[in-house]
């Protein structure tokens, strides 16, 4: 769904007819370099571990991961590059880095305790809260009924078009995972509106039981000012509290993005980037695409 045109497979490590361990990724081929990767839309990836009891528990839960982890390496097609985001609960890449890997720690903000209502809007920086109040009481915004995903996407690429740069997701791949999520109950559109019926902005949000994670957003530039966007997530946090246990903002590494998701008053959670370049030429030349853009 959310792979599109590109080529998917997953590595996976059996005691005997069991699945013990698996590592999904994407493949794609460009310019004759091998890439594993993940999807889009997907911040997430990484390995998955069974849990076999005595085996991962306390001492033996690292011996137990390096032998699996190792064997996962070992069961990657051949490829001159490897790069995935790992969950935030993936927090041992060690046997990776004895096989060459590298890492980069990425940060996401995440709000718990969801059903809280008054600590959350209490944990909020006072112009968040402002947001949220003058979206109501001077532009009047309220939740659209019933919204549609063309609403959605014209809010979506109108962010785009403000900012000039190409929409990274095509429409048809938002309007696949978004087929997909509402057949599975796993995902809901907000749309603020005004009285007149102007849409001001949009999120869109996926679940499980753990967490609801903010996929994607969009809004109008010419009524940026009315708040919407503030009272928009607040909408959607507070649905998320009825289908799940946390909520993810899904970043950001961007300075301005990140000071606007920390001012809900969510918490910094670290997630690590695990890379590796198999092929001297294409080490040699990203390094030489780095000297380039100093």
């Amino acid at each position: 769904m959310v792979c599109g045109d590109v080529n998917w497979d997953v590595a996976i490590v059996e005691r005997g007819d069991i699945i013990v361990a698996s590592l999904p990724f994407t493949k794609r081929t460009k310019n004759g370099v091998t890439i594993l990767g993940q999807p889009q839309l997907t911040q997430a990836l990484g390995p998955w571990i069974r849990d076999l009891g005595i085996e991962t528990n306390g001492a033996n839960r690292l011996g137990y991961e390096k032998k699996v982890y190792t064997a996962l390496i070992e069961a990657l097609p051949s490829y001159q590059i490897f790069k995935q985001s790992w969950h935030a609960s993936k927090t041992n890449w060690l046997p990776f880095y004895w096989k060459g890997f590298g890492q980069t720690t990425l940060y996401t903000y995440q709000l718990f305790n969801l059903e809280n209502f008054d600590q959350l809007y209490a944990d909020m920086r006072s112009n968040v809260r402002g947001d949220i109040k003058k979206a109501v009481t001077r532009f009047g915004v309220r939740l659209k009924d019933n919204p549609t995903i063309d609403d959605f996407l014209k809010l979506n690429q109108k962010t785009y078009d403000r900012q000039g740069i190409a929409n990274p997701e095509s429409e048809q791949l938002i309007r696949n995972v978004f087929i997909a999520v509402k057949a599975r109950n796993s995902g809901a559109l907000f749309i603020a509106e005004d009285e007149a019926g102007e849409m001001h902005a949009g999120a869109f949000i996926v679940w499980d039981d753990s967490c609801a994670y903010y996929l994607m957003g969009g809004g109008d530039p010419e009524l940026r000012k009315s708040g919407a966007t503030s009272f928009c997530l607040w909408e959607a946090i507070k649905f998320a509290s009825s289908v799940s246990r946390s909520f993810d903002f899904e970043g950001s590494m961007i300075e301005p993005i990140e000071r606007y998701f920390r001012a809900f008053g969510a918490i910094q959670v670290p997630y690590f980037e695990i890379r590796s370049v198999n092929s001297k030429w294409v080490k040699t030349y990203l390094f030489a695409q780095s000297l380039l853009k100093k």
